[in-house]
């Protein structure tokens, strides 16, 4: 393999910003100087673009089904649009089913995604069977597989939803074997209720998908899932927070020495409730679980984020179309039409979230640039066991390497996106800073609006303890 070297560029990473030359060599970092002269490697000159870490998102959907609903992206179309958007490392999800056996649901994930997978990656593996056969396998699956977190829904009853006896019993079960429970936090149960209520007085448009999800639910299963880790003795990561009452109890359970964790993601930070008043089913592009929230919560996430309340930003890219198209209807919003309890949760968005949050986070001084290679690739590689492998620029971590151009301006747009969704949340935004190439393990995979990759490259990461943050 040819060496590579990108010179003249500015380094940042979660605590350092200088400008320097970065030696890659057999896909890692071989050797960072100020001048580095090495005449038979590829130079990439880097000058006035600023030299990140590759992006660490370990919160994505690919393939992923809801009842009859099937996320449009593939492996391949997925952690394509992934590399464009400056990630080139993602953390999937293994879908335990009924009556089957964890190691099984993370061996048939393996298989289906192997072949086309364009970026590194790994599974956290979702549990929705819990019994003594299955607690069993989870401490090999720590120790012999890599796989080190476990996800287990509050929400969603009859499909996903699990007791909190369930999340005690397996939280006991990982936890001295360096496992972490990752944990959707609503309170099920009585937002269902409250579903039913609304489709009994005829409300079925997609607002109601909101109304019916209040932040107290959230804020309810934070407590009570931090709760249950305190007692099983064990740091407990929730995902996808939404509410500032949610993370108040965060923030509450942290200030007691607690090893609780959380996640925001793009969509939170900039867009709110109001997206819900788009008229028709326009709306149902905006319906993902947590559904959008009001203003004053975005301006609590964006202080989580800043005083590290908040750990981490993921995507939840759970991508449907919304219109029918050549995907088929069970790919589209279009499956909850009459019915928005049957809209399927989720949207688009790994390809946009360090623009995003560069644009809207660094040049607005709400995070520092330093903070913001924390939050997308430094501290998601430590929360998850890949640190450091992954999520930083040192000798002997991987050449996952992206060069951003913070002065280039474009407008975000379904029509330039490589997902395979056909709609944007961000549609028309204006935004500064762009991805102008990235480098998976030292070697060009994106080149502007250019294509280098192929599918099947992406390697798996077998990851340490996850939850030593």
């Amino acid at each position: 393999m040819t060496d590579v070297l990108i010179t003249g560029g500015r380094i940042v990473t979660a605590v350092d910003d200088y400008v320097g030359d970065i030696l890659i060599r057999d896909g890692k970092i071989e050797a960072i100087a100020r001048k580095l002269e090495v005449p038979s490697a590829q130079k990439y000159q880097a000058s006035g673009l600023l030299v990140l870490p590759g992006g660490v998102d370990v919160h994505t959907h690919m393939e992923s089904r809801q009842g009859i609903a099937e996320t449009c992206d593939t492996y391949e179309s997925g952690t394509r649009s992934a590399a464009f958007g400056g990630t080139t490392t993602i953390i999937d999800y293994a879908q335990q089913s009924k009556g089957e056996s964890a190691i099984f649901a993370l061996d048939n994930r393996l298989a289906l995604a192997e072949p086309q997978v364009c970026v590194d990656y790994s599974f956290h593996l979702i549990l929705t069977d819990i019994n003594p056969e299955v607690l069993k396998e989870l401490p090999d699956l720590i120790n012999y597989d890599g796989v080190s977190s476990f996800k287990m829904f509050m929400a969603y009853p009859d499909i996903l939803m699990v007791d909190d006896a369930s999340i005690f019993k397996t939280m006991r079960a990982v936890g001295s074997h360096g496992g972490m429970v990752n944990l959707h936090a609503e309170n099920g149960s009585v937002i269902q209720v409250l579903i039913e209520e609304a489709l009994a007085q005829g409300n079925t448009s997609p607002k109601y998908h909101a109304l019916t999800r209040p932040t107290i639910m959230e804020a309810e299963a934070t407590h009570r899932a931090i709760r249950i880790a305190e007692l099983a003795e064990i740091p407990v990561y929730i995902v996808h927070l939404s509410a500032k009452e949610a993370l108040d109890v965060v923030v509450e359970a942290r200030d007691r020495g607690i090893y609780a964790f959380a996640e925001t993601c793009p969509h939170y930070l900039f867009l709110n409730i109001e997206e819900y008043d788009k008229p028709g089913f326009e709306a149902a592009k905006y319906v993902m679980t947590p559904p959008l929230r009001e203003h004053h919560c975005q301006q609590a996430l964006w202080r989580g984020l800043k005083f590290d309340d908040l750990q981490i930003v993921a995507t939840d890219h759970c991508p449907f179309c919304f219109k029918e198209n050549s995907s088929g209807w069970h790919r589209s919003k279009q499956v909850g039409k009459e019915d928005f309890s049957k809209i399927p949760n989720g949207a688009p968005g790994v390809e946009l979230r360090l623009t995003l949050l560069y644009d809207g986070g660094v040049r607005t001084g709400k995070i520092s640039l330093n903070r913001f290679v924390q939050l997308t690739a430094t501290a998601p590689a430590k929360m998850f066991g890949l640190f450091p492998k992954k999520g930083t620029i040192a000798v002997g971590s991987d050449a996952d390497i992206v060069l951003f151009d913070p002065n280039k301006e474009h407008i975000l747009s379904a029509e330039t996106h490589h997902s395979n969704v056909d709609y944007s949340l961000f549609e028309g935004r204006f935004i500064t800073g762009k991805v102008e190439k990235v480098f998976l393990r030292g070697e060009l995979i994106v080149d502007g609006d250019r294509w280098l990759g192929n599918k099947g490259k992406g390697q798996f990461q077998k990851r340490s303890a996850s939850g030593t943050f």
